[in-house]
């Protein structure tokens, strides 16, 4: 499946110390993994994890779920060897996280550019730091760059916000983040809803991420998996809406007009794009579907 094309609606961390959830990984309806070795795995297990999630990934099984793999940062003793182990596996994407500035990114993708078997493995941002988030546009600009993940937890502590359920604290960090990534092109995934039993709140804040133009969510439990998928899918109406305008504007145009009317509004080009977009979407979603 493309890259470019491939949904992210679902994007499930998962610690690579944890054989058993590497193994349950393969069986579950994510549109996307993320492979832990930072704050998921404890120091005296860093060695260890690295190696088992190389073995698995290069073992296989992950059907058309993207690999992402998030390695230590590189101003710890661990993200070098991370590196080293895991590039043998060639995930889809390395996750970096803390970054604060393209430079950051430069430095990573120089690493890859060494190593031939990393040729096709893109790189992507934890955007946690308000450092990260005042550059982001460079960020997103960097080489090899395919995504942002919000570290919306870290980037809360370093703001000191309090916690609101419409998350108007970080509303302006989201925003920026979203313009930045929409400007160079690449996938932008929120952040984490922590409580995992909480299945309305969950759903609401989806929607919200949604609304936003996130492409879908970070998610910390197979639980959350279903609602995500859920909400960052096109709805049936969505997607009858589409069919409908793309007919609308093409006999519109038949007739020399340059828009069109469905349902008492004024449908132009850009509507038409949209529309086009949102189908695409489905098809990107069900052709995922079929290869997990």
């Amino acid at each position: 499946m493309n890259i470019g094309a491939r949904p992210y609606r679902s994007v499930l961390y998962i610690p690579g110390s944890k054989e058993r959830a590497l193994e349950k990984a393969k069986t579950l309806a994510v549109d996307a993994i993320i492979f832990d070795l930072e704050d998921a795995v404890s120091p005296e297990e860093k060695t260890s994890a690295r190696h088992l999630l190389a073995q698995s990934l290069m073992a296989g099984g992950y059907g058309a779920r993207a690999r992402i793999v998030r390695i230590n940062g590189f101003d710890t003793e661990w993200g070098a060897d991370d590196l080293d182990v895991i590039a043998e596996a060639a995930p889809d994407a390395i996750l970096l996280p803390k970054v604060n500035s393209a430079s950051d990114i430069e430095g990573l993708a120089a690493k890859l550019d060494l190593r031939p078997q990393l040729a096709d493995t893109s790189i992507w941002a934890m955007m946690e730091t308000p450092r990260g988030i005042l550059n982001a546009a460079g960020i997103a600009a960097a080489p090899r760059m395919a995504g942002f993940v919000m570290g919306t937890n870290d980037l809360a502590k370093d703001l000191n916000t309090r916690f609101r359920a419409d998350r108007l604290p970080l509303m302006m960090s989201l925003q920026l983040c979203l313009l930045a990534a929409r400007s160079a092109g690449i996938v932008a995934v929120d952040g984490v809803y922590n409580a995992f039993k909480d299945d309305e709140g969950l759903r609401a804040e989806c929607e919200q991420g949604r609304d936003m133009g996130f492409d879908g969510k970070t998610l910390i439990h197979p639980a959350q998996v279903d609602i995500a998928n859920a909400a960052f899918a096109p709805s049936a109406a969505e997607l009858d809406l589409a069919r409908r305008q793309i007919e609308a504007f093409a006999e519109a145009e038949k007739n020399g007009q340059g828009v069109a009317v469905v349902d008492g509004k004024i449908v132009e080009n850009l509507h038409i794009v949209t529309a086009r977009q949102t189908l695409a979407r489905a098809e990107a979603i069900a052709t995922m579907e079929t290869m997990i």
